[in-house]
């Protein structure tokens, strides 16, 4: 599967966790939300660490379903 995500501004907790909800869409154009507590690149031998801190700054603001989750989505 791939997925297509962008990340809004919206935090939440997840078990205690802090997590960011992207939002984005399959592949087909199913419209899915993600909670992402971590992102990281690994080894970076291009050196491209302070673009993607960068370009992880940029958020945009969360879609109106964001700004209220399902319990059920909590693990």
């Amino acid at each position: 599967m791939k997925i297509e995500l962008e990340s809004t501004s919206r935090l939440v907790r997840l078990n205690g966790v802090p997590a960011r909800i992207w939002e984005g869409k399959t592949a087909s154009g199913i419209p899915v939300k993600a909670f992402i507590t971590r992102i990281a690149i690994a080894n970076d031998p291009l050196g491209n660490q302070a673009e993607f801190e960068k370009e992880l700054k940029e958020c945009k603001a969360p879609s109106a379903e964001s700004m209220s989750f399902p319990e059920n989505m909590v693990l």
